[in-house]
């Protein structure tokens, strides 16, 4: 942990300006997402395990259990410690009460042993819980401070890409200071990464975090809830237990092996998804969830070789290379070494099943998802570990593409300017970019008019 310690500076001007009495403090009502990413947060221990009951007993989440992917509850074989009595059973997420029966569940003798129903910002506490058979269930409301932090929702989606109030105290700032600022915002943005990481190892343990932590890189932007939920309902404990069946399995529940996917690969692609659903068809009972529960894939506008099929691929291959795998990622080195060696017999010479085969060997991961792999998942859990040689490796990381969120920061920051440039090259520098304009661009409503991060920055000292 001492690592963290050197960002104490950054930790206080957050604190400062969140104090500071101006519309950065103004919350907006919570809009929830749907289901499906509640549950997966959930299911992650975003949440934590220990809760209330509406009627104040005390609840501690024992064991998560796990997806459910037929019609029922969400989850099944949970364990909860209601006031030190253990309760097993199902348990339901809604997003209120009143969906409990809206959705048919207190006469769907499906949801009779469900043991708990979690709701997200119910403030109708009258509601009742009952199945079937007319027995209470307990039920929590997931408090609104924890749901937030979860989400990680600003204020805004966006900041307009212009130069911001905060450009003069910086361009005036010592560079001492100014660097020291960046660098506590990287670290800063590393450990809350590092306490992510740590409740999904919590909830579920190390390997799985990490089969989730490699699942959400390859979704990329648009599939990183698709990714998550894929590994989530397919543990890697689970595919390890059955090697010669887990791409098939992976391929089958994440929706890819469908007539129309057969008819519009080419003669040659036929053949490998044949060997995949004649594996498929004999377990799918067992995995195929229903119509409500399919992964929600975001296929437009997705390069070639960034498909979801290409990263279900590459997932497949991890499994059969596990161990060595779970050892590569003790160190930067070695997650380079290891990615530049997965191969597939045919995905590393196809784009997409509808593609002919290319001559050249196509990498089942690229250098920019290995980057953001490394930065936003092993570099937090090296920090946290005191790993000293983990920040030296994570200064000379060069900065993958420059996307669009970075852009907006460094301009609004240090203007469109020669100056500019001298904070998108490293790696890190986009991360602490990414935290201030986390932390301060999205987080007020003013459009920088009544930001007290500008007055707050003209007395910090790093």
């Amino acid at each position: 942990m001492f690592i963290f310690l050197c960002m104490c500076g950054y930790k206080e001007l957050l604190e400062e300006v969140r104090d500071h009495k101006g519309a950065v403090l103004e919350q907006n009502a919570l809009v929830l997402p749907n289901e499906l990413h509640l549950q997966a947060l959930w299911y992650g221990g975003q949440m934590g395990r220990e809760f209330a009951t509406i009627d104040g007993r005390a609840v501690r989440i024992v064991q998560f259990g796990h997806w459910n992917h037929a019609a029922g509850p969400d989850f099944l074989h949970t364990a909860v410690e209601i006031d030190g009595e253990i309760h097993a059973g199902s348990l339901e997420l809604d997003h209120t009460f009143a969906d409990w029966d809206n959705h048919g569940h207190g006469s769907n003798e499906d949801f009779d042993d469900v043991v708990l129903h979690v709701v997200f910002g119910d403030e109708a506490k009258s509601r009742f819980t009952r199945t079937s058979n007319h027995r209470a269930v307990p039920q929590v409301i997931v408090p609104e401070l924890i749901l937030r932090e979860a989400l990680q929702i600003p204020l805004m989606a966006q900041a307009a890409a212009h130069v911001g109030r905060c450009f003069m105290p910086l361009a005036e700032m010592h560079q001492g200071n100014l660097d020291a600022l960046m660098r506590e915002a990287a670290m800063h943005r590393a450990s809350i990464k590092a306490k992510r990481r740590a409740r999904t190892i919590d909830a579920l343990g190390e390997e799985e975090w990490l089969w989730q932590a490699i699942s959400e890189t390859m979704g990329y932007r648009p599939n990183k809830l698709a990714m998550t939920l894929l590994a989530q309902r397919l543990p890697i404990g689970l595919l390890r237990e059955c090697p010669a069946d887990c791409e098939s399995i992976l391929f089958g529940a994440a929706g890819f092996l469908t007539a129309e996917v057969h008819d519009a690969a080419l003669n040659d692609t036929r053949g490998y998804l044949r060997d995949l659903w004649g594996i498929w068809w004999k377990v799918r009972d067992d995995y195929e969830p229903t119509h409500d529960r399919k992964i929600p894939w975001k296929l437009s506008g997705i390069r070639p070789i960034n498909h979801p099929q290409r990263r279900v691929a590459c997932l497949a291959t991890i499994v059969h290379h596990w161990e060595d795998f779970r050892v590569a990622c003790l160190d930067f080195a070695g997650s380079q070494d290891f990615f530049q060696a997965l191969r597939h017999p045919y995905w590393s010479h196809h784009y997409t099943v509808k593609s002919k085969r290319s001559m050249r060997n196509l990498a089942l991961m690229g250098a920019d998802r290995l980057t953001d792999f490394q930065i936003n998942h092993l570099m937090p859990a090296y920090l946290v570990d005191g790993d000293r040689g983990a920040w030296e490796y994570y200064e000379k990381l060069q900065a993958p593409a420059i996307s669009e969120k970075v852009d907006k920061a460094s301009i609004r920051l240090f203007g469109d300017i020669e100056r500019r440039k001298k904070y998108l090259r490293q790696a890190w520098q986009h991360q602490a970019l990414l935290q201030i304009y986390q932390d301060f661009c999205l987080q007020d409503i003013s459009d920088c008019a009544e930001c007290p991060f500008p007055e707050q920055l003209a007395q910090w000292r790093g």
